[in-house]
């Protein structure tokens, strides 16, 4: 039967497949639009599959909020390209707002996608079709506080609460949500800069420490100093260390006279009660996958002698 350019762009707008995979789903079902979107549901699939083997180390990270919560999350791409696609940023914006309600990576992925009786997991399966690179939702976490606040922060965002790297800071307090708020997004930016380890020295692996020190005590008694010197030395290098790397000992980005520590005493002026920084979350994007390289003359070479 002949096919309208009319139906072929119905199809196209419902499913955001291409021209002539539109085309292609109305002949192979006849006109029958139900039975066209399900086809291209399926070439979706199928595609997915066979795409599934790349490496998705690009994408987005992306945040949400509510009243004392948050959550921040991470939607792999192949490239940075797909990132700046509008029906990409849509999907991690919503994928966000299921992790507010549900938090966990395994409980985001089963829930189901807002507006949709599929999982979350299923969606971005589907959307590869439309898409045309394989995706994948890869983490999830959330903070809550009883009192107080949980501020976000997004460095270089793409969009609201959508960028490459994200923080969450959580506060308890009993005084003032608004001003809490706005000091724990402070320091949700000193944490973007710095990156610390821990929140506190106790919560640092003991292993990392005593690794630390060993090396510490081998630098120390080249000096050729006796035990006890080297003992102090190590003591006074292991400080050092933990100023460096725990979040509330380091010297604040935005006041690098003072410790986080220090600027969340002063804050409690304006806050007007004791507070309490409880948990940090940081999401960079792709931290820790193993990126592909590819030799892309060697690629090129290869297509021709097929």
């Amino acid at each position: 039967m002949s096919i309208s350019a009319a139906q072929v762009k119905e199809l196209r707008d419902l499913t955001g497949a291409g021209m002539m995979d539109c085309k292609a789903a109305l002949n192979e079902t006849n006109g029958n639009m139900e039975e066209a979107v399900d086809w291209l549901r399926k070439k979706g699939i199928s595609k997915a599959d066979k795409k599934a083997g790349r490496t998705a180390a690009e994408g987005l990270i992306g945040v949400d909020s509510g009243v004392r919560e948050a959550a921040v999350v991470e939607v792999n791409s192949e490239t940075d390209f797909v990132a700046r696609n509008a029906a990409f940023q849509e999907i991690v914006a919503h994928v966000a707002k299921v992790a507010l309600a549900y938090g966990t990576t395994e409980a985001v992925a089963a829930a189901n996608y807002p507006g949709s009786d599929k999982s979350v997991t299923d969606t971005i399966k589907d959307a590869v079709g439309t898409i045309g690179e394989n995706l994948g939702f890869r983490r999830s976490a959330k903070l809550t506080v009883p009192h107080g606040a949980v501020a976000t922060y997004v460095h270089n965002a793409v969009a609201d609460g959508l960028g490459k790297l994200g923080v969450l800071v959580a506060i308890e307090t009993t005084g003032n949500e608004r001003a809490a708020n706005a000091f724990a997004r402070q320091v949700a930016m000193h944490v973007a800069a710095t990156n610390p380890l821990a929140l506190t020295a106790e919560q640092i692996d003991p292993a990392a420490v005593e690794r630390e020190k060993a090396i510490f005590a081998d630098q120390a008694r080249q000096s050729g100093k006796p035990e006890a010197i080297i003992e102090k030395m190590v003591d006074g290098r292991l400080r050092k260390f933990y100023e460096e790397v725990v979040l509330l000992k380091q010297a604040f980005v935005l006041n690098p006279d003072i410790t986080v520590e220090q600027a969340l005493k002063d804050a409690e002026k304006e806050i007007g009660a004791p507070a309490k920084i409880t948990a940090y979350l940081r999401f960079a994007l792709g931290e820790g996958i193993e990126k592909e390289t590819t030799d892309f003359a060697a690629e090129v070479a290869a297509a021709v002698k097929k």
